[in-house]
């Protein structure tokens, strides 16, 4: 079996596709259920989403391990993976006010229905009043919800940017001092060079000295062994 960082991590991206494609086939079929099959279905949405949760979770951690060369493209395959979540957990939300709703209305249309029959003619008014304010506030939760997923995933689309920007510094920064540790190894090697030929030169100095020395040593031994003679 194949541990390495990018196998798991394949392997978490797929077991979450596959819980979310249950979650979405569960939604899809709950919308013809009674309203105790659907509470049912929905609190197993629920917990699949958890689930679901867990392997976004894994799956930034696999991330950590995988090379820097493969990381870019492994990090767009995350956020696509949360997008994927928040749009299923979006859904549910929908399903589940959905489904509050209607049993809003129905529970609603009981009442005023009985209230028809009774001698009370302001009831049906003011169940409709109570059934619109409830409908009202369920919308507006549910547009306060969408809002808020809204701002999360452009904060979270921020932060990778800047997670991306700052890895491309740091391998700027590294290169940098890779350069640097390069020109610090020619500088010394410039300078052993150098040295070398500082010493040469001292040496051919010492040598021609020499050289004449022994010519001038011998020019006056010449001349004294011609003037003695």
């Amino acid at each position: 079996m194949d541990n390495t960082p990018t196998a798991l991590f394949t392997s978490h991206e797929l077991d979450l596709t596959q819980l979310l494609q249950g979650v979405h086939q569960t939604l899809d079929a709950v919308q013809d259920q009674e309203a105790e099959a659907r509470k049912k279905a929905l609190r197993r949405v629920e917990v699949e989403l958890d689930g679901a949760d867990d392997v976004i979770s894994q799956l930034e951690l696999e991330i950590q391990g995988i090379p820097r060369s493969m990381v870019a493209s492994h990090s767009t395959r995350l956020t696509r993976a949360k997008a994927e979540l928040a749009r299923a957990k979006k859904r549910a939300r929908e399903v589940h006010t959905a489904g509050a709703r209607r049993e809003l209305v129905g529970a609603g249309v009981t009442r005023g229905q009985n209230a028809f029959s009774s001698d009370d003619p302001y009831t049906s008014e003011d169940t409709r009043t109570r059934l619109l304010t409830g409908t009202a506030i369920l919308e507006d939760g549910s547009r306060r919800l969408t809002d808020t997923q809204r701002i999360a995933l452009e904060a979270e689309d921020v932060g990778a940017g800047i997670l991306r920007s700052l890895r491309g510094q740091r391998e700027v920064i590294e290169g940098a001092r890779g350069e640097l540790q390069n020109a610090d190894i020619n500088i010394d090697r410039a300078s052993g060079t150098i040295k070398k030929m500082i010493h040469q030169m001292y040496k051919q100095r010492f040598i021609l000295s020499a050289i004449g020395v022994f010519l001038v040593l011998l020019v006056i031994t010449i001349l004294y062994f011609k003037m003695v003679r």
